[in-house]
């Protein structure tokens, strides 16, 4: 598995300056026996993934679930620290105690419930891009059939692949070459050196590249999803729980989320995990 640097958003370093004093004044309801790191909340993100989590061109930790941490955190009374790492280690991470949370839009299955306690938030979906122009004619799923495709490695996307692939084949058409990757960011980078054919993400970033006129999104909505925060135990999934619902109440989760056209999960967040 390989390690990428700690990264801290500079926006999340709010303890500084009136940030400090408004940390000193506040206590948290998370104990530091619930913590990886006292008075920290460090959570673990993939920033390949535009317009919900990327580095910007000063090197900035930015995107819509980057924000939501450090809001998160700013009412825990903690300070946010991110830790920059590839998706497929960070359940093994999480287990391990190296961070308190997956903040990456990790998709909800029951199988991820039976290992860490989840809170839906978010619904997403997975989209197929092409090269600008759509060169394939790509409008339908069977028309994958016999390309190559770009996904990143371990996660709810490469299974869809698979899937996508499965029915393929259950159908008697050729299947695809699947081509799996260490994140989305190289996926996109094999898809613009020619090197695959269509490139599977979901919809909010494809939509992303789509608008920035790097390719096209030829497919989406496919295999609807809800997208989770998971934690290490049910005492921080419980505050955590209670932050998100606070902030639906007064307005700042919709507000967030219409910022970045991202659509939120229907009702409370609740949360879903093994009972022990």
């Amino acid at each position: 598995m390989k390690l990428l640097p700690a990264l801290v958003s500079a926006s999340a370093l709010f303890l500084c300056g009136a940030g400090a004093a408004q940390a000193q004044a506040c206590k948290s309801p998370v104990p530091d026996s619930a913590l990886v790191k006292k008075g920290t909340l460090v959570m673990s993100v993939n920033p390949t993934l535009p317009p919900l989590q990327f580095v910007d061109q000063t090197g900035a930790l930015k995107g819509m679930r980057v924000e939501l941490g450090e809001a998160i955190a700013k009412r825990l009374c903690l300070t946010p620290e991110y830790v920059r790492i590839e998706f497929s280690a960070m359940i093994p991470g999480l287990q391990a105690g190296r961070w308190d949370v997956i903040n990456t839009g990790i998709f909800y299955t029951e199988e991820r419930a039976r290992l860490m306690q989840m809170l839906i938030y978010e619904d997403q979906a997975i989209s197929i891009s092409t090269a600008k122009g759509n060169p394939l004619k790509i409008a339908k799923a069977d028309d994958l059939s016999g390309k190559s495709i770009g996904v990143e490695i371990g996660g709810f996307e490469e299974r869809k692949a698979r899937e996508l692939d499965k029915q393929l084949t259950d159908k008697g058409m050729k299947g695809m070459t699947i081509r799996t990757f260490e994140n989305f960011a190289m996926a996109f980078q094999a898809l613009r050196a020619g090197q695959v054919e269509v490139a599977l993400s979901i919809d909010s970033t494809s939509a992303e590249y789509q608008k920035r006129g790097d390719f096209d999104r030829v497919l989406h909505g496919l295999f609807p999803t809800p997208v989770a925060l998971a934690t290490r135990n049910k005492e921080l999934a419980g505050a955590m729980a209670k932050v998100l619902n606070d902030m639906k109440a007064d307005g700042s989760f919709q507000k967030l989320f219409d910022q970045y056209g991202v659509k939120a999960v229907d009702g409370a967040v609740a949360v879903k995990g093994p009972a022990g």
